[in-house]
């Protein structure tokens, strides 16, 4: 007989710990619901915002094959060199962990080729060529979001870029110098990772994208050992972007 009552202690114990358990449960979840800003913001079909960037441009060289036939010309190099892109972010709301994302945007980097040439003395000598690209770019992007967590999700995003080079000197004549022609035009593939924080008024977003070009870029002349020399040439560019949504 002296069971029931300590039965009935323990169950009283274990219900009490419990109720006080669920109720701290309940009290930090609404809590974290507080703490949460623009919870409605994924529920847009379409928003928009802007992008801020810096660039490190860059070469994928492939020399050709018989450089060691031309007369001066040893090695090609291509030097990387920073630049900014300034975007507008269009995104369309494809499911709770997809978007579909298009950020048209103006972009100014440099590149530099450097060519180590034999005189005729045997002496080497450094001549560098500095191409100075202002694109038009146009990426479509598919992003893939992680759960939020309160104020923040990380994400990936991947697709491609069709470019204009507005300051492509393609169609160019210098007397004076020798240059190196590209096309004006470029299609890449893109990956990249960030992290989306929600913020009081915005959604920032830091990402850092790989851009790798597709298309052979040079455009040889003859007589002109500077691109002579070089049987490949594909855009590598590093971006590191703040987006304000």
């Amino acid at each position: 007989m002296r069971k029931a009552p300590i039965i009935s202690s323990i169950l009283l114990i274990v219900l009490t710990s419990a109720s006080v358990t669920f109720g701290q449960g309940v009290r930090k979840s609404q809590k974290n619901q507080k703490l949460k800003n623009l919870e409605k913001y994924d529920r847009q079909r379409i928003h928009f915002g802007f992008l801020l960037g810096v660039n490190n441009a860059n070469f994928i060289v492939k020399p050709d094959p018989n450089i060691k036939d031309l007369d001066t010309i040893y090695v090609v190099e291509s030097k990387a060199e920073s630049g900014f892109t300034l975007g507008i972010v269009s995104n369309l709301r494809m499911g709770r962990y997809f978007d579909l994302r298009f950020i048209p945007a103006l972009s100014f980097s440099q590149r530099k080729l450097e060519y180590t040439l034999v005189t005729d003395n045997h002496q080497s000598i450094t001549k560098v060529k500095t191409i100075e690209s202002t694109f038009l770019e146009f990426p479509l992007q598919i992003k893939f979001k992680s759960m939020r967590l309160t104020n923040g999700r990380a994400y990936v995003v991947g697709g491609c870029r069709y470019s204009i080079d507005l300051a492509s000197q393609k169609d160019v004549e210098k007397e004076d110098e020798e240059i190196v022609k590209l096309k004006r035009s470029d299609f890449a593939y893109e990956i990249g990772f960030g992290i989306d924080i929600y913020l009081k008024y915005f959604k920032l977003s830091p990402v850092i994208m790989l851009s790798l070009g597709l298309n052979n870029m040079v455009i040889k002349e003859e007589g002109n050992i500077f691109s002579e020399s070089i049987q490949g040439l594909y855009s590598k560019i590093f971006q590191f972007g703040l987006t304000f949504e």
